[in-house]
């Protein structure tokens, strides 16, 4: 009996350590600033299907300008907390390619898993969601073999490489490489805060198809100044410390409940603060953009 119960015991604790080392979905999903015109993006894919036809690859977006860091965080935590858990993403924005900049992959506290430079990409991650471990790429096993010499597409010869040896389970996240502290290279910027009756905040973002401007002020914060549909709202845009916006606009659900062509604020999908005209484009008709340099301020009229 006790060989038995002992037998269990050590068949379970072996299933949780397959479980803690190949925790990963066999998902990869891919950002990049590559645009779709060239190869860039299949190659990236076809390393992936060559370490593993089982696996699955998705794109986030391939259409983030060209060295915006900025914008990749963004996209990355607009995305990430809607994969599950042991989805692996490889995000390559990255002007440092071949510097000496950290090649590295990221395990949030939610499970999910980013390969990428660190380089300012995993700046919202790291305060949203939070990172538990960065482990830097160990290239000497982690990258595709003959691509020694290569020294300008990472995402192609390290970061596909790797993230689908991860995704597919043929290594675990500890053989990633070396273990670094969790602090990671973060972008400065204005967080959402609340004082003498207004809120300060930052751009991070466009509604790009649109031209909405998306705010970093989340429901909890606008709360503060308890205004309802219908109130109007004091807003006003500096960017570098220069005002090129201060009027006061309704505050409404939805697009339709002021006139076309009007402007308003509403929360937005993520339930952010958002500014927008009726069918027209906010951002191109005041040269209102996004950055860690853009603030916005907000208060009762």
């Amino acid at each position: 009996m006790k060989r038995v119960f002992l037998l269990a015991a050590i068949g379970f604790l072996c299933s949780l350590t397959g479980k803690n080392l190949h925790a990963q979905n066999k998902i990869v999903v891919f950002q990049t600033d590559f645009g779709v015109k060239d190869g860039a993006v299949s190659a990236m894919k076809g390393v992936a299907n060559g370490v593993s036809q089982d696996l699955k690859l998705y794109d986030l977006t391939h259409e983030i300008p060209a060295y915006n860091v900025w914008e990749a965080a963004y996209r990355l935590e607009q995305t990430v907390m809607y994969w599950p858990s042991g989805t692996v993403f490889v995000s390559v924005v990255d002007p440092g390619v071949g510097t000496n900049r950290k090649s590295v992959v990221a395990k949030t506290r939610t499970g999910h898993y980013i390969v990428t430079p660190d380089n300012g990409t995993l700046t919202f991650i790291a305060s949203s969601l939070g990172i538990e471990t960065v482990r830097e790429i160990d290239e000497s096993v982690n990258r595709r073999k003959g691509s020694e010499k290569s020294y300008t597409f990472h995402g192609r010869d390290v970061y596909a490489y790797t993230a689908a040896r991860l995704a597919s389970g043929q290594i675990s996240f500890e053989q990633v490489g070396k273990l670094l502290t969790p602090a990671v290279v973060m972008i400065p910027y204005q967080k959402a805060v609340y004082r003498e009756n207004r809120i300060i905040g930052n751009i991070p973002i466009l509604d790009i198809q649109y031209g909405n401007i998306w705010t970093n002020i989340d429901d909890s914060c606008f709360r503060k100044l308890n205004i309802q549909p219908g109130n109007s709202i004091r807003v006003t845009i500096k960017h570098k410390g220069k005002t090129l916006y201060n009027q006061s606009i309704p505050f409404a659900q939805t697009f339709g409940a002021v006139a076309k062509g009007k402007a308003l604020a509403y929360q937005n999908s993520l339930m952010n603060l958002s500014f927008a005209i009726n069918q027209g484009n906010f951002s191109e008709n005041y040269q209102i953009y996004s950055g860690n340099d853009w603030e916005v301020s907000i208060s009762r009229r």
